[in-house]
């Protein structure tokens, strides 16, 4: 059971999309909307694992087609949360954020993000520690995996708003919002290579 929560921790903690949208959201929007964004991955990612445990994500996942369209889909959603983020609170941006990202958007990003279904792919599948009871077994990793789950997207939340709350100018403001959302595109850069060239980065 605790090499189970070793691997929930250190699968979780490693920038993804959840983590790394949720400190940029912080960053750009501050806390209340940060939080109902969290809710929104929150909820997100136990569908995502529920549909991993019930084998919906796999009779889906096996059709090569199912598999590029959530990818391209998970693909553009990251690079429009990055825009968003990059642009939230810009004068000169040539697109503003219209509203904060939001629970509905957290949700939106789970369903489609390619990390979410490998990490709980290998979490519910692997590591077995249970005895006899599946149920009971699957019911113990839902909840080590969401104690896990949820200090850790608040902590990446908290450094997002306090990058926010330290007195720093547009500029640096503005700076950070950038490096938040090119963090994002850097893991879209690190899909794409995996999708077109076999390579694991």
């Amino acid at each position: 059971m605790l090499i189970f929560a070793a691997a929930v921790f250190f699968l979780i903690i490693t920038p993804g999309p959840g983590v790394l949208s949720t400190a940029g959201v912080g960053s750009a929007f501050g806390a209340r909307p940060g939080t109902r964004y969290v809710l929104g991955l929150f909820i997100g990612t136990n569908m995502v694992a529920l549909a991993v445990v019930s084998g919906l994500a796999a009779i889906l996942l096996a059709d090569p087609r199912i598999r590029t369209l959530l990818f391209v889909a998970s693909t553009a959603y990251l690079l429009y949360l990055a825009l968003r983020i990059a642009t939230a609170g810009s004068r000169i941006a040539f697109i503003e954020a219209a509203r904060p990202p939001g629970v509905l958007d957290g949700i939106a990003l789970q369903m489609i993000n390619p990390k979410a279904y490998a990490v709980n792919t290998t979490l519910f599948s692997g590591f077995a520690f249970g005895g006899n009871s599946l149920l009971a077994e699957t019911l113990l990793k839902f909840l080590i995996v969401n104690a896990i789950w949820i200090p850790i997207h608040f902590l990446w939340l908290w450094l997002g708003i306090t990058l926010r709350r330290l007195d720093l100018g547009h500029r640096a403001h503005r700076a950070i919002n950038i490096g938040m959302s090119a963090s994002m595109l850097i893991v879209v850069a690190l899909a794409l290579t995996y999708q077109f060239t076999g390579i694991r980065p």
